[in-house]
């Protein structure tokens, strides 16, 4: 759509267009919805499906009043059509979250994620990109209040930072996480707009904005690659639930209603999980060495054939001799295929054996009397005790509970003291009553793959994914084995007994070998004063890793506050100071001082919200444990003991990274508050 300079006030001017794209895209809506699909179906099937469909995309047509419909503007040197960059001259662009056009079909409004679109992002007074002006947008409770504008191709001005870009990255953050459509940053975009055929690896410290990355790369391969992705299917993994409800909203900001969300325990859900291992166990369980136990004890139910096959047809006996069977199942070993596969061809096998001989004596059989002989109830029989059904779950039990079984497959694998790890103290009498933990529930999932293939999707976003072992890195590759994945996270702040050591270590077991590792440095949440504070942990807790360098200034946003006694009151206190400020705020403390703290508050009537609650305005404290905290990010953090977090973990290495990531969650401030000494790293 080519515009002409705006006459007279240019704000009213942009409102107007606002007011004009709103009515367009009721416009675009009510035409769907006026859709009558009585007569273009011919079953209720079909009609069913094109009615959710139609339903789907009058959702997505919704006009969220307080979600800016454009964001931004560019004014081009020359003419560009939606799907080119070449032309004439003096073509104009709004950019939004999602297309809108006028009656004639004409774009309103162009979608952030258009070919068109992407010079919003990247282009510069170095490469400006045919760019004259970008324009950028101030919104107030949803209505357009500013501009700024950017002459990329006047070298007479001066390049300086957006206010209001710098305004959207701090504004308070009440409520779920929000898209960061309108501040996607060129080292950003790259890796957003990257292709659907590679994965890719985002190695980013606290603030770098990669989980909002690797959502907006979701939405972007939705946009780029939606029929291929709406037949495979896409699939956003999340550490916890916490973690899955503040991001939940994302999506469906930007029009992208189908993604689903799991947590890898949701994946591997095949049984109950009502235990918990402890971290010398759970160790042992997550390492990839037991994949290969599994496979060991999965394919010790094949026997071999000892006797000969006689099948019954009519008045023709067929013998099939035991040595022939017998080279048939190790033909079937030696393919490799999944257990089941192989048992669902071992009947086609012997029954083609029978046909063979029945060629010989003068017969023709055909394909139905193939099928008719491998359904034959002595061939049913001796595939039956040959190559019998493995119960995934039952196979893992047993592996747990037997110590002669176990030995026997993990010989050469698992030193007696591993094995004596995993074993459980009181066996469980059948699968039912046993109290499966979180990594015997990964073992069964590896268990059934090794049976029957697992479903795989077009595209997998994995986020926090520093904290999975090499087994959940198993279970989450074998949901895009076709396909891609996009994988988040910071070595730094790995804080499980089995944290990846190394992105290659960690590709190479979600079977991404190949990916591409992009590194993001430039912090735009955590203020500078804080993410320097939080860094002086990094030569302890990942030595190399480059520390993040913060665009953010805000002087006065760390404050380390000593008390000799009353630590919980001086704790409260520091959250009521923090609710004078506008924003939400995250109480973050030890899990051991959670309920302490829980006491504190109440006694002080002081409301506030468990981890996962979506904060309001009228309900702006939330307290969160600090095994819950990675992921989550609040205006305000009141930080409680920090020796205390790095006392409640295992060893020191991992405490002081959980202490690492409680430091990181603030966007405008942290207070520390603290009566033991502080750790060394920060005492310095």
């Amino acid at each position: 759509m080519t515009l002409t300079s705006a006459p007279g006030d240019p704000l009213a001017h942009e409102r107007d267009h606002l007011t004009a794209s709103r009515a367009a895209l009721r416009a675009m809506r009510a035409d769907v919805e006026a859709l009558d699909i009585a007569d273009v179906t011919a079953n209720w099937v079909n009609a069913a499906v094109l009615q959710g469909q139609i339903d789907e995309r009058i959702k997505a047509l919704a006009d969220l009043a307080h979600t800016p419909l454009f964001f931004g503007r560019l004014d081009f040197l020359h003419t560009v059509g939606a799907e080119s960059a070449e032309g004439g001259e003096g073509s104009s662009f709004y950019i939004g979250r999602r297309h809108v056009h006028d009656a004639d079909g004409d774009p309103m409004v162009i979608d952030w994620r258009a070919p068109v679109s992407q010079p919003f992002y990247r282009a510069s007074k170095k490469d400006p990109l045919d760019v004259a002006l970008r324009r950028r947008f101030g919104y107030t409770g949803g209505e357009l209040t500013a501009y700024e504008d950017e002459h990329l191709s006047d070298p007479a001005e001066a390049s300086q930072v957006s206010a209001l870009l710098q305004r959207e990255i701090e504004r308070p953050r009440v409520g779920p996480m929000r898209d960061i459509v309108a501040t996607i940053q060129p080292e950003q975009d790259e890796i957003v707009r990257s292709g659907l055929g590679g994965t890719v690896c985002v190695q980013g410290g606290p603030g770098t904005g990669k989980t909002a990355v690797g959502l907006h790369r979701v939405a972007y391969l939705l946009y780029a690659h939606r029929e291929r992705l709406a037949r495979t299917g896409t699939l956003v993994i999340g550490p916890n639930d916490s973690f899955l409800h503040y991001i939940e909203q994302v999506l469906p900001a930007l029009g992208e209603l189908e993604v689903k969300q799991a947590t890898v325990g949701d994946l591997v859900a095949h049984v109950e999980v009502r235990g918990a291992d402890d971290p010398r166990a759970a160790l042992v369980k997550g390492d990839a060495r037991m994949a290969r136990v599994l496979r060991r004890a999965v394919r010790s139910h094949v026997s071999m054939p000892t006797e000969a096959l006689m099948v019954v047809r009519g008045s023709r006996r067929w013998r099939v001799p035991a040595y022939e069977l017998e080279e048939i199942v190790r033909e079937l070993l030696d393919r490799d295929i999944r257990y089941g596969a192989a048992r669902d061809a071992l009947p086609q096998r012997i029954a083609h054996s029978v046909l063979v001989r029945m060629e010989q004596a003068g017969e023709a059989p055909d394909d139905r009397v193939q099928d008719a002989v491998a359904r034959n109830a002595a061939v049913k029989a001796a595939v039956k005790a040959v190559w019998p059904p493995v119960d995934p779950a039952k196979l893992v039990h047993r592996l747990l509970s037997d110590a002669e079984f176990l030995a026997e497959h993990a010989d050469g694998l698992l030193d007696a003291d591993e094995q004596k790890a995993v074993l459980w103290a009181k066996p469980a009498r059948s699968v039912r009553s046993a109290k499966w933990s979180a990594a015997d529930a990964v073992l069964i999932d590896e268990a059934h793959d090794l049976v029957a293939r697992t479903h795989s999707l077009g595209h997998v976003v994995l986020d926090e994914a520093q904290d999975l072992s090499p087994m959940q890195y198993r279970a989450v590759g074998r949901r895009c084995t076709t396909g891609s994945a996009t994988v988040l996270g910071d070595l730094a702040q790995g804080t499980t007994p089995w944290a990846t050591r190394s992105w290659a270590e960690a590709l190479a077991h979600l079977g991404k070998g190949d990916a591409v590792v992009e590194e993001l440095t430039a912090g735009f949440r955590v203020p500078r004063e804080v993410i320097a504070y939080a860094s002086r942990l990094l030569p302890d807790i990942a030595p190399g890793l480059t520390a993040v360098e913060s665009v953010r200034e805000a002087p006065g946003s760390l404050v380390v506050r000593r008390v000799a006694d009353d630590l919980a009151g001086a704790v409260v206190q520091a959250c009521v100071e923090s609710l004078a400020h506008e924003g939400s705020i995250g109480l973050i403390a030890a899990d051991a001082r959670i309920p302490v703290l829980a006491e504190a508050l109440d006694a002080a009537g002081v409301p506030y919200l468990d981890p996962g609650a979506e904060t309001t305005w009228d309900a702006r404290l939330t307290l969160v444990p600090a095994s819950l905290a990675k992921g989550l990010e609040y205006d305000y953090v009141v930080l409680d003991e920090p020796s205390a977090v790095v006392d409640g973990e295992p060893d020191e290495r991992t405490g002081l990274r959980r202490l690492y990531v409680a430091l990181t969650r603030a966007v405008s401030g942290l207070v520390v508050v603290h009566g033991a000494e502080l750790p060394g790293q920060l005492a310095a």
